[in-house]
């Protein structure tokens, strides 16, 4: 063997009870299992006494923002520090494949509070192949899968007008639908509370379902609603992949604001009874209550039809700026779920502009209040400043919600990490050691057993990896070396990107990237492409 890992509680994935053994890597794959009390004992050119640390396998992040991130700095200590070993990117309908230059011009704009505004990024690419191949031409700390984001999609192949495709562009979608699904997507994803995805109707969504389905990929949908109408959006996700006959992933599937208190169990009741009926259907949560977007995102749809120049130009006009703030503070903005916002849970956590600064850290209403204006007023002078770049936390959930969902079996982690801004969710930085810390050993709503499985052997058979998600011989050696006794995420709100306590060791491929709690300058991750 290369590596011993002696002495050590294994936590497989599988959900089953953990046990004691000798785990040997050789040639970046897991060479032996040996049992304590199984007879002779492996050796290797290095042993590492692992005594009271548990072994997992690495854990799988299943809704990533880092699209931009891990190309910036491919250290990303951000999620290796978590004992993440591989990325699920292009979430949420908009990313940066498939585009051509215009497109590419448009979605830096739009999705600039996610990843910044490219201006340190070489965009050398243009298709989902070439984004997956400069992923393995520079190398990065974590292993990388990638989904079509429809969103993209659809701004390249219609544009941003609020309307039907027609027949020509409907054909172009599934034609860079399938065109990135051939170059290694694993799926396609939807941000359908942003536009220009959200203009699509269910009929278009499950025409490029269709495509997905025959290359075996999977739908991830940011639906139309955590808010109000929320069990009707999750209800339309469902029947339309079933009738697409297209695998559905649910995206950071939770129930929010105020109309969805105490509600997680209708939602589970509707997905068990199309698991029962027998659809294939996973979701992923993040292990806290607040979420995380852009301001513009909040406005309603109409509002940014045309593209971000349309937008900045609508609020910079007096009637059209009065229109939008009537469906927001009085309609409810579909951009915020339909309901009212609430000024007061709007925090801003990141602006672009760096004179910007003072409002970070504040909700929407005290920065008003603190400038002597309403929340109105300060929200569109903000995002007329900072070009629609601002980001926010929205603290609208719910912590019942939050844990009933958790719970149930198709349930996945996904961190839904935004790393960019002043103040960003403390999620980028912590989400599975609270797993780990928080849910699992302190609260007790899951057993760390069956916590390490909702976050490696699940999303590894959602990704159809043969090979990954499990502690097995012959496995890939993607594996975790953690305190069941300590393990924490170190970010909090105050000071988000705190990285995480009691993870030692994180091993890609055998190799390790953190090693002794520190970073090494490995780059051992590279791009996962469907069916290889």
């Amino acid at each position: 063997m290369d590596l011993v890992i002696r002495d050590v509680r294994v936590v497989d994935g599988s959900g089953g009870d953990s046990y004691r053994a000798d785990v040997g890597v050789r040639d970046g794959r897991i060479g032996t299992i040996a049992r304590e009390g199984g007879g002779e004992r492996p050796t290797a050119r290095r042993v590492l006494d692992a005594h009271g640390l548990a072994l997992s396998p690495g854990f799988i992040d299943m809704h990533a923002h880092s699209d931009l991130a891990l190309l910036r700095d491919p250290d990303h200590s951000a999620k290796a520090a978590q004992g993440v070993t591989l990325e699920v990117l292009g979430q949420d309908g908009l990313s940066y494949a498939p585009v051509d230059d215009r497109t590419l011009a448009e979605v830096r704009t739009a999705i600039t509070g996610w990843n910044g505004d490219g201006s340190d990024v070489d965009f050398d690419w243009r298709t989902v192949g070439e984004y997956l191949d400069r992923i393995d031409r520079q190398g990065t700390a974590v292993n990388a899968a990638y989904l079509v984001p429809q969103g993209t999609v659809r701004m390249y192949a219609v544009g941003w007008d609020d309307r039907p495709a027609t027949d020509a562009e409907l054909a172009h979608m599934k034609r860079l639908v399938a065109e990135g699904l051939e170059q290694g997507a694993v799926g396609m994803s939807s941000g359908l509370t942003y536009t220009p995805g959200m203009y699509a109707s269910g009929s278009e969504l499950a025409e490029l379902c269709r495509v997905v389905a025959s290359y075996d990929g999977y739908y991830c949908p940011h639906h139309r609603s955590y808010g109000a109408g929320a069990l009707e959006a999750y209800e339309e996700m469902v029947r339309l992949t079933r009738d697409a006959g297209c695998a559905l992933h649910l995206a950071h599937a939770t129930m929010n604001f105020g109309v969805n208190k105490g509600r997680a169990p209708e939602l589970l009741a509707l997905l068990d009874e199309a698991l029962d009926a027998g659809a294939d259907i996973s979701l992923d949560t993040y292990p806290y209550t607040p979420g995380c977007t852009t301001l513009v995102a909040t406005l309603p749809s109409w509002a940014s039809e045309g593209g971000p120049e349309a937008t900045l130009a609508r609020l910079a006009d007096d009637a059209a700026a009065g229109r939008i703030r009537r469906h927001m503070e009085v309609l409810g903005s579909d951009g915020c779920h339909g309901v009212p916002v609430e000024w007061d849970t709007i925090e801003i956590s990141g602006v672009t502009e760096p004179s910007l600064a003072p409002f970070v850290g504040r909700t929407v209403a005290e920065s008003g209040a603190l400038r002597g204006e309403e929340p109105w007023v300060t929200a569109r002078g903000l995002l007329l400043a900072d070009r629609l770049g601002s980001t926010i936390l929205q603290h609208v959930g719910h912590e019942e919600n939050v844990r009933a969902i958790m719970r149930h079996r198709v349930h996945t982690g996904g961190s839904d990490g935004i790393l960019q801004g002043d103040k960003p969710h403390p999620r980028a930085y912590g989400t599975f050691p609270h797993y780990l810390g928080r849910y699992a050993r302190e609260l007790g709503v899951l057993s760390l057993e069956e916590t390490v499985a909702h976050l490696t052997s699940r999303p590894a058979a959602r990704l159809r990896l043969p090979d990954r998600g499990l502690v097995r011989e012959g496995y890939r050696a993607d594996l975790v070396l953690f305190d069941p006794d300590t393990v924490a995420a170190g970010s909090t709100f105050d000071s988000p990107r705190t990285l995480p306590t009691g993870i030692p060791h994180v091993l890609i491929d055998g190799t390790f990237v953190i090693e002794d709690g520190k970073r090494t300058d490995a780059l051992a991750g590279r791009s996962i492409r469907r069916g290889r």
